[in-house]
């Protein structure tokens, strides 16, 4: 190896003991077993509870992923508002809440009040009494009806539409023009809000 110019010599050690530095799975498979009872063990200690919590559903982040429905974390505070349970009840039976997750458009709060509503239907609630069932426990028929422990359903991603004839109005409308118009109106309506209170200053002046 040749040195060029006033540069450090090389000292390269290639005789490390790599053999003791790999890492190995081989209880890879005697993992999956273990987890595989731990989860069998799980369910039986629940009883007829469900397996898993119920939980919202959200849009991915990134215009990458937001055509995908997945289930978030826990549901806001006000889709449990709207659905009429509080945020101590739910966690006591099974749903997951997130007091902070922000509802940012009224079509996913909807979806997801329609979600708490429809678990809300199937629930059923054993008295830890029998003989003194409390407010909201299950009574009657309801705690012989056959239970099911699996989850929620996610709702379709998006909803296909039947193919049609393009309308007029749709045919003349002009999306980017639009889209510009809204833009300029957004940046400048401070503008626009000074100048006309300063006219209107400069009139009540003037009538003075």
């Amino acid at each position: 190896m040749t040195i060029g110019h006033n540069n450090v010599l090389p000292g390269n050690h290639f005789r490390k003991d790599w053999q003791r530095r790999v890492k190995t799975w081989f209880d890879q498979p005697g993992r999956k077993l273990r987890r595989r009872n731990a989860r069998k063990t799980k369910a039986a200690s629940l009883g007829v509870r469900p397996l898993d919590l119920l939980r919202p559903a959200v849009r991915g982040q990134t215009i990458r992923y937001n055509i995908k429905v997945r289930e978030g974390r826990g549901f806001s505070l006000s889709e449990l508002k709207e659905a009429g349970i509080s945020r101590k009840v739910a966690r006591s039976v099974g749903i997951a809440v997130d007091h902070r997750r922000r509802n940012l458009s009224e079509e996913g709060k909807k979806l997801n009040v329609e979600r708490l509503a429809a678990y809300k239907s199937r629930l059923i609630v054993f008295p830890k009494k029998a003989s003194k069932p409390k407010k909201g426990d299950s009574t009657g028929d309801d705690l012989k009806a056959k239970t099911e422990r699996g989850p929620v359903a996610l709702p379709p991603a998006f909803v296909r539409e039947e193919p049609r004839a393009i309308t007029d109005e749709e045919r003349e409308f002009e999306a980017f023009r639009a889209l510009r118009v809204a833009r300029s109106d957004q940046r400048n309506a401070g503008k626009r809000k000074m100048r006309a209170q300063k006219k209107e200053e400069e009139e009540a002046a003037k009538k003075k």
